[in-house]
């Protein structure tokens, strides 16, 4: 089944960057992007010229950010008419790289990031119950419906761009805003834990807790239902840093 993308999850990814100047930073949010599955396998990315633009950033800027991405593997520049940055695959679904990043972080970081990440989203959450019209519930609902949560790469994006979406419902730029930010630097360490079939279910279920709170204007439900969702998420997610410190991968324990 074909991965169906919210516009929010592509959003995120292009979103300007605060701190310009930085091909590191152009780098790891186009890096965050085809981890997620936002940008995929063989996707031809914006032009130079045009991720400048959107990234708010110098064309120098994103032509190092690009070449440090070929070196990694990720993409490859084709030349003539037809040509230009492409998404490479990775059928390993992009492990080595995630592992690495996680060993970067201690689990105190971890933590803090996740509560942080729930407080805005349970905020969302919470002023979309107050402030989102019946229809927009209605629309958020039949989208998770039609979205393919079978594999652990479709899941990863199509729950990356529900949360944005129940951002957008808040009706609040600036949460949006921040929860754009957030995922981009966030999301790819969080949606981790989606490998299994059970845990995949879960998290549909947290998901549809949120809309029924959210058609049913219980902004207490839903401020509960988005903690408890990003609650299940961090759990995952420092389940794998376990795994991680004993030396296996972010979803493979060592062998024995």
């Amino acid at each position: 089944m074909e991965t169906r993308v919210g516009p929010g999850a592509r959003e995120a990814v292009f979103a300007q960057l605060a701190d310009q100047g930085r091909a590191e930073q152009v780098a790891s949010r186009l890096t965050d992007g085809i981890v997620l599955g936002v940008l995929h396998a063989g996707e031809r990315l914006p032009s130079e010229p045009e991720l400048a633009r959107r990234f708010g950033v110098a064309l120098i800027t994103v032509r190092e950010g690009l070449g440090i991405l070929r070196e990694a593997g990720l993409v490859e520049t084709r030349r003539g008419r037809d040509g230009g940055s492409f998404v490479v695959a990775d059928e390993g679904g992009h492990r080595a790289l995630l592992t690495t990043r996680l060993r970067g972080f201690a689990q105190v970081e971890l933590s803090d990031m996740a509560v942080y990440f729930g407080t805005i989203l349970a905020g969302s959450a919470e002023r979309a119950a107050e402030r989102a019209a019946d229809t927009d519930g209605e629309r958020l609902g039949a989208w998770l419906a039609a979205a393919d949560f079978g594999t652990a790469a479709s899941a990863r994006t199509n729950q990356g761009g529900f949360l944005l979406e129940v951002a957008v419902l808040s009706q609040s730029a600036r949460l949006v805003r921040e929860q754009i930010r957030l995922q981009a630097e966030f999301g790819p360490l969080l949606l981790l834990g989606l490998d299994d079939d059970e845990t995949r279910r879960t998290i549909v279920r947290h998901d549809r807790a949120i809309i029924r709170s959210v058609t049913g204007r219980r902004p207490g439900k839903a401020r509960d239902a988005a903690s408890a969702l990003v609650r299940v998420l961090s759990e995952q997610l420092l389940a794998a840093k376990a795994r991680v410190e004993r030396g296996g991968t972010v979803d493979e324990p060592i062998s024995a």
